[in-house]
């Protein structure tokens, strides 16, 4: 459910960013405005990405195999980050530096703003159609988990619904900023403003890429689930006959869709081992029914040394 509609988010968002980088790039080079160029940038830079994040789709959904026995879901956290590197460099980097030649007075010319008003307006029903089809998914998950959504999209580590959104919400930005440095552009007749627009949208790409890479990096090296989660794993496996405590639980994202549980647990001396063996089975099959994410169970079976072999231990260790 959440992999078809994260796919569906990024084809609507690609096909959005395609029609406006050539809107944009043709009509910033008419009007003479770094802030559409810059806006063009964003707007190359994003379709490429979406192109990533589709490509971290199809790739990460392939099963397991001998040379990758917990399957390829973290694949999807490498192509975020070649996404994010791509809004930061393609984006963020050619709208900053085309922004301080436009201040400076080394770039941008007088033109037909009108195309590019045009062209804004246009950006506004598509970036907005594309924003509003992210945050109606965003609006669907929050409604099964429980939380809010700015809550939800910081935990969430499916990166590729949080790169269309983040995406799609820095255009609608950029958008606004495009626009004001063309109105003041026209009103003062400096190009500083619209220089200054463009040095802004660059700023915007940078935060966005920055963002996307740390949750990405986070992710690649092994990511536990959120706390919640793991309280109700502890929760369940506690719960089970036969369990006296829970010792030690480690949990790792294997992709947004993907949990890899392994706890260390202290079972009863009351309960033989073929029973203990019957007892994890169930623990494992309630845990995939509570915590539908959850793949793969390993369970250590420990046992807690008596309370009152500890005063002998210290008797033994003194020093006759």
């Amino acid at each position: 459910m959440s992999r078809a509609e994260t796919t569906k988010t990024v084809l609507v968002a690609g096909a959005a960013n395609l029609i406006l980088a050539i809107a944009k790039l043709i009509a910033g080079m008419l009007a003479g405005s770094s802030a559409m160029l810059a806006e063009g940038a964003h707007s190359v830079a994003d379709t490429l990405n979406q192109g990533f994040l589709f490509t971290s789709l199809r790739r990460s959904a392939r099963p397991p195999d001998r040379r990758h026995p917990f399957g390829y879901g973290n694949e999807r956290y490498f192509w975020s980050l070649l996404a994010a590197f791509g809004i930061f460099v393609a984006g963020g980097g050619f709208s900053i530096f085309e922004g301080i030649l436009t201040m400076t007075g080394h770039g941008g010319s007088e033109g037909d703003v009108w195309l590019a008003y045009g062209v804004l307006a246009l950006g506004a029903v598509l970036e907005g159609t594309s924003w509003v089809r992210a945050f109606t998914q965003a609006r669907r998950e929050t409604r099964e988990n429980g939380r809010d959504i700015v809550d939800h999209v910081r935990r969430s580590p499916d990166v590729t619904f949080k790169a269309a959104l983040f995406e799609d919400t820095a255009a609608m930005i950029g958008l606004a900023f495009a626009a004001a440095g063309l109105v003041l552009r026209q009103l003062t007749g400096s190009q500083f403003w619209d220089g200054l627009a463009s040095v802004l949208i660059g700023l915007l790409l940078v935060v966005v890429a920055f963002v996307l890479g740390r949750d990405s990096m986070g992710l690649i090296i092994g990511q536990a689930a959120d706390p919640a989660a793991q309280r109700e794993i502890r929760a369940e496996i506690a719960a089970a006959p036969g369990v006296t405590g829970v010792d030690e639980l480690l949990t790792m994202h294997f992709g947004p869709d993907e949990l890899l549980v392994a706890a260390r647990v202290n079972f009863s001396d009351a309960i033989s081992a073929d029973q203990a063996e019957d007892v994890a089975g169930e623990i494992d099959r309630r845990l995939k029914e509570r915590v539908p994410i959850v793949r793969h169970v390993f369970l250590d079976p420990t046992q807690r040394a008596p309370a009152r072999d500890a005063p002998a231990r210290d008797a033994a260790d003194e020093p006759a």
